[in-house]
């Protein structure tokens, strides 16, 4: 049992099918299944179920899952420490992001990795979903934090567990609020302005139907002073613009709550520099704490 097997394993957790996972790891699909019954075999047990068209995992299968997982990320640790120990591992790792607090938790991880290693830097490209799956094809990104749909045939993703809840932007003395939360309803004959990727999928066909929408916004800072000095109304999420005490803003919650949770997403087939893998790495451990506390 060798950690390339443990890869493969892994893959064809990750694909759900052992053809699915061939054809990511560029084998031929009898040559996966062999090795994957070469496992079986060496360990003594059934990992898998095989269905028409997916494999779920037996028992054993979940802790060799755990397992396998536990194995490369110290193994790929190891290596990586030991190398960066050698000559000091230098890079730069290209994130794109959608407006979110979210993002504290991607900070957070560059922060660690900038202490480690003074020599990663991290370029950091704000936008929303269209603008960054466009530069990810590009190549212009190494991984992009997006909150609305995307081509999982094209890219892998790792889903953050911090909701960001939709709600209004307005003046203080908008009539709006003096309401604690907002129905769509409310805005009839508000003048308002969307995010042109995320709103309309996330508020539902006959909402979006019922706005005054005059502009939309892929920022919301420059949105937030079109707000101030207009007096319309924007959709975006809470807490990315000051709305404290000397701020003439507010902001009220959507009515029903509507919350969505983003993905950090990079391309399936492009191989990550040596510095943007200790970011995914670290991430994910940074993703298993976080979950491990809850």
């Amino acid at each position: 049992m060798d950690l390339k097997t443990m890869e493969y394993y892994l893959a064809v957790v990750r694909e759900g099918s052992i053809t699915a996972a061939a054809e990511a790891l560029h084998l031929s699909q009898p040559a996966l299944s062999r090795k994957m019954k070469d496992l079986e075999d060496e360990l003594g047990v059934v990992l898998f179920r095989r269905g028409n068209r997916r494999v779920t995992l037996t028992d054993e299968g979940i802790i060799l899952r755990r397992r396998a997982d536990e194995m490369i990320r110290l193994m790929a640790q190891t290596e990586r420490d030991i190398e960066g120990a050698r000559k000091g591992l230098t890079g730069e790792v290209n994130i794109g992001a959608g407006e979110s607090a979210a993002f504290h938790i991607l900070s957070g991880v560059a922060g660690d990795i900038s202490r480690e290693y003074p020599g990663i830097r991290f370029s950091v490209t704000s936008g929303d979903t269209e603008d960054l799956t466009d530069q990810l094809s590009g190549g212009l990104l190494d991984l992009a934090l997006i909150f609305s749909g995307f081509d999982r045939d094209v890219y892998q993703y790792i889903r953050l567990p911090v909701p960001d809840r939709f709600g209004v932007l307005m003046r203080k003395d908008c009539s709006l609020a003096a309401k604690e939360r907002i129905r769509p309803e409310d805005l009839r004959g508000v003048p308002v302005m969307i995010s042109r990727a995320e709103a309309p999928s996330f508020m539902g066909a006959d909402a979006f139907k019922a706005l005054d929408v005059f502009g939309t916004y892929n920022l919301i800072y420059n949105a937030s002073l079109m707000v101030e000095d207009m007096g319309c109304c924007a959709i975006c999420f809470g807490g990315l613009v000051d709305t404290g005490d000397e701020s003439p803003l507010c902001f009220r919650p959507l009515e029903p709550g509507i919350t969505v949770y983003g993905s950090v997403i990079w391309k399936r087939y492009q191989p990550l520099s040596p510095a943007a893998r200790i970011f995914m790495d670290r991430l994910r451990d940074a993703l298993k704490k976080m979950s491990s506390r809850e």
